[in-house]
């Protein structure tokens, strides 16, 4: 095989595989619509069997409230990262705001949107 023909198939196969990386990211990374209250129960459900099966450590099992904010994380580190991380629940804790935000943030991450603005959008 010749030089020439050697770089032809090597730039339409770099090519191909950029086509397909892009496509794949905005199939992937964009819904048409956004995830439902539904969907995100049976998420969570999940997320309570993987940590009592132990998966994300023996600290997720010592509390309700310890259950409740590993789960949080489960579902969505980047929302749980930004409403919750550098205030988490505590026991007998019962925060509107934070859980709108925690439920909007969910919403944008769906959709693929930018999630700038969620910290703080449902304090009244």
């Amino acid at each position: 095989m010749d030089t020439s023909t050697y770089n032809h198939k090597k730039t339409l196969l770099v090519f191909i595989t950029l086509a397909i990386t892009v496509c794949s990211k905005n199939v992937f990374a964009k819904s048409r619509h956004p995830i439902t209250d539904t969907e995100i129960r049976e998420r969570k459900s999940k997320c309570y069997g993987d940590i009592e099966s132990g998966y994300w450590g023996q600290h997720c099992k010592a509390s309700l409230i310890a259950k409740e904010n590993c789960a949080l994380r489960c579902l969505s580190p980047p929302c749980y990262e930004i409403v919750y991380e550098s205030d988490p629940l505590e026991e007998g804790e019962k925060d509107y705001s934070r859980s709108q935000e925690y439920k909007y943030c969910m919403h944008r991450v769906s959709l693929g949107e930018s999630l700038d603005g969620i910290k703080g959008s449902f304090d009244f």
